[in-house]
């Protein structure tokens, strides 16, 4: 099977993190993040062209319980507007993902940012899905 290449991402208000994959390698790598600001649409959109990527794996938030949350349509709503930038478009269970961002970057003993949060968190997202998916 040939190797395709995959963009990640985690959705927020404020910013959207975005990591990318190669199947072939398997790894995700952070890879940017997008401010909200009425731009971001194209600004994924020239992303997922550049990279040339057929799938877009998107952060699904959910509470501990399980259960959809008003971030859960806010994401939901969002997917709405890219859906016609890749050819699949796949949601990723998030749970965590920022907790656990947060603490690889603290390890790495250097400043960091929120966006690096953020593209750090996507690219969780991504691996999770890689290692579903591609084993």
């Amino acid at each position: 099977m040939a190797s395709s290449t995959l963009v990640g991402l985690d959705v927020g208000e404020k910013r959207i993190g975005v990591s990318v994959a190669d199947t072939g390698v398997r790894i995700a790598v952070p890879f940017a993040t997008v401010e909200v600001n009425g731009d971001e649409i194209n600004a994924i959109a020239e992303i997922v062209v550049k990279e040339g990527a057929d799938t877009i794996v998107v952060g699904y938030p959910r509470n501990q319980a399980g259960e959809a949350t008003a971030q859960t349509a806010y994401v939901e709503a969002f997917v709405k507007k890219i859906e016609t930038l890749a050819a699949t478009i796949a949601y990723q269970d998030e749970s965590l993902t920022s907790v656990m961002a947060e603490q690889q970057l603290k390890s790495h003993n250097k400043p960091y940012s929120k966006g690096d949060i953020d593209s750090q968190a996507a690219a969780i997202i991504l691996q999770d899905y890689l290692e579903l998916h591609y084993g």
